[in-house]
This record gives C-alpha cells, sequence and structure tokens, in this order.
C-alpha cells in the first residue's frame, strides 16, 4: 500500500497539470449536470415491512389516487374574545376565502369548515384544507402568494389566521452564515497549524472541490434516485470535514518529511505513501459506517449513507491525487515543518512540545487518566436512558412560524390528539360482511381509552376495503398515543377470527412509531455488523487484537456521551436558548443510528492517524512507551487541528434552519470533541501504557494469513533515497 501510494503521489507531483485538469474537468461535468439536471419532487419516504406501511401501500391500490403526493394547506382561523366563527360576518369572510382560494390554477379541491364540520363545539375556531394538484417543491409562487394573500385579508377582519401543512414549506437553511463561520475558523486552524497561508489554502482548496463535485452529482441525480434537499446537505457536511483533516495529515506529513532533508517529489512521495495509507484506511472506516446503513433497510437512510460514502471517496481520491499536484505549484512556498522556529532559537535544543509533554503526562498515570477519562464519558451520557424519538411535525418547528402557530391553534380547538389523526384500514376483502366487519372494528375503538373520536367507516367503490379516522385524546408524540396503536393492533388477531377481515393502523403518527421501533430494532445488527468490518479492518492496519479491540470500546464510550448531550441539549432544553434550540421534543428518530455510523467512522480518522505513528516508531524499534511519545510528537498537533477543523464546521450546521440538520451538526461536532480529545488523546495513550507489548499482540498464525499493506511504510524506509527511475511511470500503470 505505501510503495503504490508512495508512487502514485510522486506521479501527481510530476503530470501536477494533467491531474489538475483532469478534477477541474470532472468538476466541470458534474457542476454542467447538476445545472442542467431537472428539479427534484418530493422526496418519497417509506418503511418497508412494517405495518404503517402494509396498510399505506394497500391504501393506493385500493383507493387510487386517494394518497397522491400533492401539497396540502391547512389555513385555521380563530374568533377574537368572545366571539364565534358561526357569526355572520366570520362566517361569511371564511366563505370568501373558500371561494378565492378554489379559483387557483394548482388547486385540487378546497373544504368549507361549515360543510365538513370543521369548526370547533365551543365555536372560537375553525380551519379549511386545500389540496393542490403539485408537490410542495413545486408549487408556484403565484399559488403560495395567493395563499398568504387569502390569509392576510382574512386576518385583516379581526380574526386570527394561520397557515398549516406544506404548501409554504420552505427550502431548508442548511447553516448559512455558521457554515461560513466554520470554514472561517478552519482556515485560522490550518494557518497556524501549517504555519503560512498557501500551505492552509491547500486543504480548503480541495475539500470544497470535493463537495462541489459530490454535492453537484447528488443535485444531478437528485430527481432519477429520488434524493432530498438533506442528503446533499449531510453529504457537504461530513465531505468538508473529512478533505480537510485528509488534506491536512498529507500536507503535514509533507513538511515533516521536508524538515528531514528530503527534496520536494521524494517529500511528496513519502507523505503520500505513509499519511496517504492512513488516509485509505481511515476514510474506508468512514465509508464502511455510511453505506452499512442500508442494513436498515430504510430508502432514504440507505441514500443519505450512500450520498455521504461517496463524497467520502471523493475527498480521499483527492486527497491522494490533487494535494500531491497542487504541492508541485506551490514549490517553495511550503515550507519544512519548524523551520521558522529554527530560524529564531538558532542552534539551542528543541523544547519538547505539547503533545510530547501529554504523552509523558499520561504514561506516567496512565491508570488515573484512564478512569477520569471513562468516568467523565459515562457521566455524559447518562441522559441515553431517558432517549425519547420520534419525527418532527408542525409541532417542533420555532413558535414564529405560522405552521406551528397554526398547530397551536388546532390542539386549542379540536384537542391535542387532533394534528396527530390515526387512520384505520379495514381489508375486508376475505371477509363475507365487509360492512359488519367494519361496524366490529369501530366498536372495538370506542371501547379504548384516550380516544376522542371515530369516524364512521368509508369504503371505497368494491366495498372491500374501509377506512376509519381515529383522533386520539393525547398530542401524536405522546406514549399514550403510541399505546393507543398498539391496542388497537392487539385487536387485530380477534377481529380476523371473527369476521376474516385484517385490520391495519397507518398515518404519520403510526408511521413515526414504526419507524422509531424499525430504528431501534436495526440498531444492534447495525453496530454489529459496521464495528465487526471495521475491527478486522483494523487488524490488518495495526497487526494487533487489542489495538482494535480498544479502537471499538472507545467508539462507544464517545458516542454514547454524544447521544447523551444530545438528549439533554434537545430534549430536555439544557443549553437551548445559547444553541438556538427553540423547542424541545423528541430525538429524531434516525439521529442515534445515522449518529453512531458517521461517528464511528470519524472516530476510526483519529485512531488511524494517531496509532499509526505510534505503530510506525514500535515497528522501527522504539519501545512501546517511546513509540507513544513518538506517536504525539509527531501527530498530537494535527489530530487536535483536525478535530477542531469538524467541530467548527460540524458546529457551523448548528444555525440550520432544520431541526434534524441542527441536531446532526450539534451531535457530530460534541462527539468529535469527546473521541478526539477524551478517547484518542487520553484514553489511547492510557490503554497503550498499561498493556505495554501486549498491545501489539498478534497470533503468529494470524500475523501470517493476514495481507502486509505496510501503512507503517516500512518498504519505503528500506527503500534507497533516489529519484525515480525513467520507467516508474510505466510501472505505476502496470501496477
Amino acid at each position: 500500500m505505501a510503495t503504490f501510494l508512495y508512487k502514485l503521489g510522486r506521479l501527481a507531483f510530476r503530470r501536477r497539470h494533467f491531474v489538475a485538469l483532469m478534477w477541474v474537468a470532472l468538476l466541470t461535468l458534474a457542476g454542467v449536470g447538476a445545472i442542467s439536471a431537472p428539479a427534484a419532487g418530493t422526496t418519497s419516504f417509506s418503511i418497508p415491512g412494517t405495518e404503517a406501511q402494509k396498510a399505506f401501500d394497500l391504501l393506493e391500490q385500493r383507493f387510487p389516487g386517494a394518497s397522491a403526493d400533492g401539497a396540502t394547506g391547512r389555513m385555521v382561523f380563530k374568533a377574537p374574545e368572545g366571539e364565534k366563527m358561526t357569526d355572520a360576518a366570520h362566517k361569511a369572510t371564511v366563505t370568501k376565502t373558500v371561494k378565492e382560494l378554489g379559483d387557483g390554477s394548482e388547486v385540487v379541491s378546497v373544504t368549507d369548515p361549515f360543510t365538513t364540520n370543521a369548526v370547533s363545539k365551543d365555536g372560537t375556531v375553525a380551519y379549511l384544507s386545500v389540496k393542490y394538484d403539485a408537490p410542495a417543491v413545486g408549487l408556484k409562487d403565484a399559488t403560495k402568494d395567493a395563499l398568504e394573500t387569502a390569509g392576510d385579508e382574512a386576518r385583516a377582519t379581526g380574526l386570527t389566521v394561520d397557515v398549516g401543512g406544506d404548501a409554504l414549506q420552505a427550502q431548508p437553511d442548511a447553516g448559512g452564515v455558521g457554515e461560513a463561520i466554520g470554514l472561517a475558523i478552519a482556515a485560522v486552524v490550518l494557518v497556524i497549524t501549517l504555519g503560512s497561508m498557501i500551505a492552509a489554502g491547500l486543504p480548503l482548496l480541495t475539500a470544497i472541490i470535493g463537495v462541489a463535485i459530490g454535492v453537484s452529482t447528488i443535485t444531478a441525480l437528485a430527481k432519477a434516485l429520488d434524493l432530498g434537499t438533506t442528503t446533499s446537505t449531510l453529504a457537504a457536511m461530513i465531505g468538508l470535514a473529512v478533505g480537510i483533516d485528509y488534506a491536512l495529515f498529507i500536507v503535514s506529513r509533507y513538511r515533516a518529511e521536508l524538515a528531514e532533508g528530503r527534496d520536494r517529489e521524494e517529500a511528496v512521495g513519502r507523505a503520500t505513501g505513509t499519511a496517504g495509507s492512513a488516509v485509505v484506511f481511515a476514510g474506508l472506516t468512514v465509508v464502511i459506517a455510511l453505506a452499512g446503513l442500508a442494513v436498515v433497510n430504510v430508502p432514504m437512510l440507505t441514500k443519505m449513507g450512500l450520498a455521504a460514502a461517496g463524497t467520502v471517496v471523493i475527498a480521499v481520491l483527492i486527497a491522494l491525487t490533487m494535494i500531491p499536484a497542487l504541492l508541485g505549484y506551490a514549490g517553495r512556498k511550503v515550507r519544512p515543518a519548524g523551520e521558522k522556529r529554527k530560524k529564531t532559537t538558532g542552534t539551542a535544543p528543541a523544547k519538547p512540545n505539547l503533545g510530547t509533554r501529554w504523552a509523558s503526562f499520561v504514561i506516567r498515570r496512565p491508570a488515573a487518566v484512564l478512569l477520569l477519562g471513562v468516568v467523565g464519558l459515562g457521566t455524559v451520557a447518562l441522559p441515553v436512558s431517558q432517549l425519547e424519538l420520534g419525527l418532527p411535525d408542525d409541532g417542533s418547528q420555532p413558535t414564529s412560524t405560522t405552521q406551528r402557530r397554526a398547530y397551536d391553534l388546532l390542539s386549542e380547538g379540536f384537542g391535542p390528539g387532533f394534528n396527530g389523526p390515526l387512520m384505520i384500514v379495514v381489508d375486508a376483502k376475505n371477509s363475507d360482511d365487509p360492512k359488519a366487519a367494519a361496524t366490529t372494528v369501530t366498536d372495538g375503538i370506542k371501547g379504548l381509552k384516550d380516544v376522542v373520536t371515530v369516524t364512521p367507516a368509508t369504503f371505497n367503490k368494491a366495498g372491500d376495503t374501509a377506512t376509519i379516522t381515529v383522533v386520539p385524546d393525547s398530542k401524536p408524540s405522546s406514549t399514550r398515543t403510541e399505546d393507543l396503536v398498539h391496542a388497537i393492533r392487539d385487536q387485530g388477531p380477534d377481529v380476523r377470527s371473527d369476521t376474516g377481515a385484517d385490520v391495519l393502523v397507518t398515518g404519520t403518527t403510526a408511521m413515526n412509531i414504526d419507524f422509531s421501533q424499525k430504528l431501534t430494532d436495526a440498531l444492534i445488527p447495525y453496530l454489529a455488523l459496521v464495528v465487526g468490518l471495521a475491527f478486522l479492518l483494523l487488524i490488518v492496519v495495526f497487526r494487533s487484537i487489542l489495538v482494535p479491540l480498544k479502537a471499538a470500546l472507545g467508539f462507544l464510550l464517545s458516542v454514547l456521551a454524544a447521544l447523551g448531550a444530545v438528549v439533554a441539549v434537545f430534549q430536555w432544553g439544557w443549553l437551548g436558548g445559547v444553541l438556538g434550540v427553540e423547542e424541545t421534543g423528541p430525538i429524531m428518530s434516525m439521529m442515534p443510528i445515522f449518529m453512531v455510523g458517521v461517528v464511528f467512522g470519524l472516530a476510526m480518522d483519529y485512531e488511524v492517524f494517531l496509532v499509526t505513528r505510534m505503530r510506525e516508531a514500535y515497528v522501527h524499534g522504539e519501545s512501546p512507551s517511546q513509540a507513544i511519545v513518538t506517536g504525539f510528537k509527531h501527530s498530537a498537533r494535527v489530530v487536535v487541528a483536525a478535530a477542531v477543523i469538524m467541530m467548527a464546521v460540524f458546529g457551523g450546521f448548528i444555525s440550520s434552519g432544520e431541526s434534524m440538520i441542527k441536531m446532526i451538526g450539534f451531535g457530530l461536532a460534541i462527539a468529535v470533541f469527546f473521541d478526539a480529545f477524551v478517547v484518542r488523546m487520553a484514553i489511547v495513550p492510557a490503554v497503550l501504557a498499561l498493556l505495554g507489548r501486549r498491545a501489539w499482540w498478534l497470533p503468529k498464525w494470524l500475523d501470517r494469513a493476514l495481507p502486509n499493506v505496510d501503512v507503517e511504510g516500512e518498504g519505503l524506509r528500506t527503500r534507497a533515497e533516489k529519484d525515480t527511475d525513467p520507467d516508474e511511470d510505466r510501472e505505476l500503470v502496470r501496477v
């Protein structure tokens, strides 16, 4: 591996014009594809294998057109204090609004609240529903303006008017100013770490190019592959962070090789062969973690994972080829490591750097450091025991939005369960008396607690399938509503045995419940697959059993602590005002499993970058303790810089207006902090110090069976330091 990448780095250095043109061409091609691609529609959401999805699919078959994906709007009216919506003036206002909205070119239907019984019992709240023939992202601006104008005109008469549904849904803000601030912080850290603006600019430039290619490709394929805007945002978040870090490690190693007196081409080759090997294996762990999300069998999550994995692959390839090429262009503007310090200190002996001093401190007190790190992370992880999962709805929107105000008005007028009705599907195709079967189901549901309303059964044209709407007495995200869903499903076997009909529960609330349960059930198999594959990969890299085991256990500590922090902030509201969390509530259902995948990949990044340098020193003859110090001497500064950069990039997305992006940005930023500064910089050296030579033990039979990938660059060490043979380019092509 190291020898191949050494040759690749030197080739890219010499053929820099070709390499640069190749990446510019790919960027242009992806950009043209993104610009010319058709606009993506509404992203479909399905959960294969769940009862809610089965019921939804059955509705599409038995009620053709009933589940069309057109946008919806729900305009909610509230009368002034002491008045009612049934008063003549207010009734006339609503009737006028219904007529005006019905004239829209994209409007399919508008319901009149006074003919559809959409007025609260006390008469103070009423609502109308608008159905459009286009999805929310495809609605014309004129259509949205007409909806807002109708609301403003009704509001001018003294009514309180707000609009819910997805018709006025805005495109999510990926991060905006916060993301720019994150990049600015990353630039400052790079300048401090690499010592010059030119050297600092290389990782930023290559990371931005990689993300641009990845996101443009996602945009170009969005319509064909049914990819949502969140997919590209997450791919940009992860691709930007790893792209900067991977380039940083190669540039930093290049400067270290220059400091040892090697010429620039040789330094590029060695940097690519050693740090580049670590980049390849670190990237592989991230790709395994992200692609492994496919085992959950949720199409949306699979697409997000694969898109982000593709962006990581691009980041690795750019780091291995474009960085050496740009270093060739930079020439002497990228200086050897420590050159400035040598000029100021002369021949005085160099003072041990902070990484060396910290490693020496940990080696002297490994048990205390290990205990403090484990207890600290365990304490932060305690809130995980109170984790509640759910999916966002209008109730999780900030109170400043009209969607949230409409949600609250409906809860006030019709009860908290009105915003999350359950749809019961009665499949009576095998029943002798479908109507009697529907009546049996209706009567059974009415006898359950926490039920406010049960509508009469509505049959399809064939008369073999009925739908029943149930309004719970509790809000959609409450455990009482979840218990009601399970209680209705528990009646299914009895109904089937008595009538021959099947009872299925669906609707947004039931879909959320099934989605959360599916992700919870998939978490352990996912962890086993991803951690198992990465464990085998790290055995090949480190040629050790205990080092990969320690890496996996450290990851579990950091991810549990990060999830604990997410629960404390987004579910309990701690520091919510500081972080801009306006509404607390259940944690996004996909957050834990997605975070596990991403954090595992990033955790292995730091493990590979830090411990491969220790392994390299140990293989070259140093004692286990001295190898730890050497690893920190050369890698701690860069690992710290990489962690700060990742935290800055992820933290920039906390300013996003979309709750999922905000939550993931915070979760990944705090996870990087815990993993880099507590696990990798404290717990890892403490464990290695306690294990000594046993840390690098590997059964002889396994050592012989494993392929030798030479991540430490031992093959380069024995290679004579000379210029590449004229035939080397052809040799690389053959390889």
